[in-house]
């Protein structure tokens, strides 16, 4: 079947979407008349009252989608005088593929190029073209490579796969937005299979629209340079969401990042320093993995597709792709300024960003550890003289059973050794005894006012080996590391760093209903309606709607670590009580009617508290 026989039959199958919605109507209405008729008195109520819930359902969806906000276009506008010999290349690629060229070109913050057309009357007439393209991915191609993506987003408009873009997208908005309102009854699930098939249908046409697209990439660049710049789509978009989590994101929870001038300088410095680890990276075996979900073939089909194409001879333009932008630096700050979200984080430059951000991780972690060793002295309060002192009394195990109870000794010692690392390094930096600098070849360094690099780990490691911590004290002192200067500063646990691992809706946390969020490192508990409809939505609604961290600063946090004690009485549905270090009671049950995130987030609430299970009530805990 051709792609325009299949993106014909895609198009048919949204009209019939609407035509077999249209359809349960007419015939739910005919029914609750026909009922009505015979008298079927209670029956025919029920037929009429769900006839009424579709027909709103399927109007309130489609008014929703037609009443969207349309967005402007995202990026920043690249004029051909800012950019002549881009849309030079542009220009002579749109006349190879015999199609009109886009009338804008936009940077992104992406590690993608894509168009888009504006189109009219169900894109029977063209309207307005946009080519976006990608600041990193700009930063990892050469001239070459880029021209072989050029070619390939300018395929898309010579094979008219553009023109249908908008209908297909707001059909299929409408379509998901139907089922969701329709959730729950026999029409909406008929639906649901009738989408399930228009996207399969869709997903097929768009794959095979993107091979078509490879087709003008192997003639216009050759099948050496498009097939390498598949297989660098892999490697940078890697290596742009590390620079994102490790880089970029360094200091975002404590509210700090980067400065604009060095969101994309960053990860060009990153590109070049771990140039080597990129380039194990790209030679690796291209990706396989595909789904018939998805819209695009894997690389590794894409590149076996091109084998199979005419070759040309082209020469190689081996140049930075950023040199056809001429003041790239001043474009990509441009970029960040509009696409990254700073809200009302402090913007700083890389040394300072890493020299204020580094501490304050270190800080919290070792505020973890001094909660546990203020617990563990019955002093409330912890610091680093009450952790040598705790481990000198012979108390550690007590801190280990506190912080790390479900990990073998093996492990635990490694997570306590890491803590006490990290209560090292905060107390060696608030002497003044060293300072953090980034570094692009590995994680940042910690230095001494000579320059020289600190590895706080054997002292973290002399501190807990068991002989007491008289050589720790004086390595400390020698380092001019103030142990009494080094002390707790959070008071109370926070969700930061913490993953989620599961939900349960309509949870009677004593007594009171809540949606509890299950994480890695603690729980959140929101209260929740008592009607339990919905409740996975409304677990879906929470999960997108902030951070885990803002999550937990709105709501009731309750830390792993604040519990000294559980009783799990069962698993499904999951109901445990808790005990918490300062006394209180916790007891969450789990109703049979309530709703979850993921189907185990029974099985992940009970596997985190199940650790603080003391030995002497084993019997407590049930199978389900």
């Amino acid at each position: 079947m051709t792609t325009t026989l299949r993106a014909a039959l895609s198009v048919l199958l949204l009209v019939g979407f609407y035509v077999l919605a249209l359809g349960a109507v007419v015939g739910l209405g005919a029914a609750t008349v026909w009922a009505f008729s015979e008298h079927a008195g209670a029956g025919a109520a029920k037929i009429g009252f769900l006839t009424v819930v579709v027909a709103i359902g399927i109007l309130a969806a489609l008014w929703r989608v037609a009443r969207a906000e349309k967005h402007p276009p995202s990026g920043v506008l690249l004029d051909e005088r800012d950019a002549p010999e881009l849309w030079a290349t542009v220009r002579e690629l749109a006349q190879v593929a015999d199609t009109r060229p886009p009338d804008e070109i936009r940077l992104v913050a992406e590690v993608n190029a894509a168009v888009n057309e504006e189109t009219r009357l169900l894109g029977l007439v063209g309207g307005t073209r946009r080519l976006f393209l990608g600041v990193p991915l700009l930063q990892g191609l050469d001239a070459a490579q880029l021209r072989s993506v050029l070619a390939h987003e300018l395929g898309h408009y010579s094979r008219s796969h553009t023109r249908l873009g908008p209908l297909t997208y707001r059909g299929r908005e409408a379509m998901v937005a139907t089922v969701q309102q329709l959730q729950g009854n026999v029409v909406g699930w008929l639906l649901k299979q009738y989408t399930k098939l228009y996207l399969l249908v869709s997903a097929a046409v768009s794959r095979r629209q993107e091979l078509e697209a490879d087709e003008l990439s192997v003639r216009a660049a050759g099948r050496a340079t498009a097939q390498s710049a598949l297989r660098e789509l892999p490697a940078l978009d890697a290596a742009w969401g590390f620079y994102g989590a490790q880089y970029v994101g360094l200091g975002w929870d404590h509210g700090y990042a980067p400065a604009p001038t060095d969101v994309f300088d960053g990860f060009s410095r990153m590109l070049h320093a771990r140039a080597e680890e990129i380039s194990t990276l790209r030679a690796d075996a291209p990706p396989a993995e595909q789904s018939r979900w998805d819209s695009h073939p894997s690389i590794a089909a894409r590149v076996a597709a091109m084998e199979r194409m005419p070759d040309v001879v082209v020469t190689r333009d081996d140049r930075p792709a950023t040199d056809l932008v001429p003041g790239f630096a001043a474009r990509a700050t441009q970029v960040a300024e509009e696409q990254v979200d700073y809200g009302s984080r402090a913007r700083l430059g890389w040394d300072a960003l890493v020299a204020t951000t580094m501490p304050l991780h270190d800080q919290r972690v070792a505020d973890t550890l001094y909660r546990a060793v203020g617990r563990a002295a019955g002093t409330g309060r912890g610091s680093l003289s009450t952790l040598l002192d705790v481990v000198d009394a012979g108390r550690l195990d007590a801190v280990r059973r506190d912080l790390v109870p479900n990990l073998p000794l093996d492990e635990a010692r490694e997570e306590l050794v890491a803590a006490t690392s990290a209560a090292l390094r905060a107390a060696a930096v608030t002497s003044g005894a060293a300072s953090w600098q980034p570094s692009w070849t590995g994680p940042a360094r910690l230095v001494t006012p000579s320059g020289e690099e600190l590895d706080l780990d054997p002292v973290a490691r002399e501190v807990l080996d068991g002989a007491g911590t008289t050589a720790a004290r004086e390595h400390l002192v020698a380092l001019g590391v103030d142990v009494t200067a080094a002390a707790q500063v959070g008071e109370t646990p926070t969700a930061h760093g913490g993953e989620i691992v599961g939900g349960l809706a309509n949870v009677k946390v004593d007594g009171a209903p809540h949606d509890v969020l299950v994480l890695d490192n603690g729980l959140i508990l929101v209260p929740c309606p008592k009607k339990t409809e919905g409740g996975r939505s409304r677990l879906v609604g929470l999960v997108q709607s902030a951070p885990v961290d803002r999550l937990a600063a709105a709501h009731r946090f309750l830390a792993y670590e604040q519990i000294a004690s559980a009783v799990v009485r069962k698993v499904t549905p999951a109901r445990v009580d808790l005990t918490l270090h300062d006394g209180a009671t916790v007891s969450l049950h789990e109703t049979w009617s309530g709703e979850r995130l993921t189907k185990d987030s029974d099985e992940a609430l009970v596997a985190y508290v199940m650790p603080y299970v003391r030995e002497d009530q084993p019997d407590a805990v049930t199978a389900g």
